[in-house]
């Protein structure tokens, strides 16, 4: 199965079962959150892929950004708990200890940025689940870290799910022609 068949069975199966939208939103913002799952979960894709049909379905954009936001806050939460508990170890764990770059990438950037790191790291694909982990590892404060995890999972989640959510109805409003 490719990726592209993956993408549109979820937007498919979401589409026609829109109870089983915010559960598979917030799965699909953790696997791409978590440390290990999110090299794993090609959750991005799908993720804009789910705004578009918001736009196209009426699907309520909400709960979705509730369960996207929920999600990505979990994912980086366990990712901090992950360094925060194993230190040094984690980068003897797979899939890092097969791709070591990754981990020194992320430590790079929040030796660099710090707590602001932490907040933009989110924005960053092959940052997103690193950086969370870096800052466990280098024992960030955990209410420093839980603030600026809420604050841009809430940012995230919306600005992943609404171009597609809104963008359709916006363009249709004002450049019908």
């Amino acid at each position: 199965m490719t990726l592209d068949n993956v993408v549109h069975l979820t937007m498919n199966f979401v589409r026609d079962h829109q109870a089983w939208g915010p559960p598979i939103v917030f799965f699909l913002a953790f696997g791409e959150s978590i440390a290990f799952l999110s090299l794993l979960i090609p959750a991005t894709v799908i993720l804009l892929g789910l705004g578009a049909i918001i736009g196209e379905s009426g699907i309520a954009f909400w709960p979705l950004w509730l369960a996207a936001a929920a999600g990505a806050f979990f994912g980086d939460w366990i990712s901090y708990w992950i360094g925060w508990r194993y230190k040094d170890k984690v980068a003897h764990m797979w899939p890092l200890s097969r791709n070591p770059q990754t981990l020194v990438r992320g430590q790079h950037f929040f030796e660099r940025w710090g707590t602001p790191g932490v907040f933009i790291g989110r924005f960053f694909g092959p940052l997103r689940a690193t950086v969370p982990l870096v800052a466990g590892i280098c024992g960030m404060n955990i209410k420093s870290f839980q603030i600026v995890n809420l604050t841009s999972a809430m940012l995230w989640a919306f600005l992943i799910l609404a171009p597609g959510a809104f963008g359709l109805h916006w363009i249709e409003r004002y450049f019908s022609f």
